[in-house]
C-alpha cells in the first residue's frame, strides 16, 4: 500500500453533480421558486419540485426522486415533508 492509499482508505469525497435513483428519499434546501413549484440544488444537480407551496424558499426538505437524468443532471422529486422552519 503506498502512502497515498494508505492516507486516504477512509476518505470519501462528494462529487459536485450527485447522481440519485428514483425512490431515493433526499434531504436539502429549496433554493428556488419557479411557477410551477421549487426548485432544489444539491452542489450542480438541479431537481424540481413540481407543485410545491412557494413559502418553502430557503427550508430544508425531504423528497423522494421521481426521476433522474444523469447526463444532464436534472431530475423531479415528490414533497415527503419540510423539516424545519428555516435554515
Amino acid at each position: 500500500m503506498s502512502f497515498l492509499d494508505f492516507l486516504f482508505a477512509e476518505e470519501t469525497f462528494r462529487a459536485s453533480k450527485p447522481a440519485f435513483e428514483a425512490g431515493e428519499t433526499v434531504t436539502a434546501f429549496v433554493t428556488r421558486i419557479t411557477g410551477d413549484g421549487a426548485i432544489v440544488r444539491i452542489g450542480d444537480t438541479v431537481i424540481e419540485l413540481p407543485g410545491a407551496d412557494p413559502t418553502l424558499l430557503e427550508r430544508r426538505v425531504r423528497f423522494e426522486i421521481e426521476e433522474f437524468d444523469a447526463a444532464s443532471s436534472r431530475g423531479r422529486g415528490r414533497l415527503v415533508e419540510v423539516l424545519d422552519d428555516r435554515g
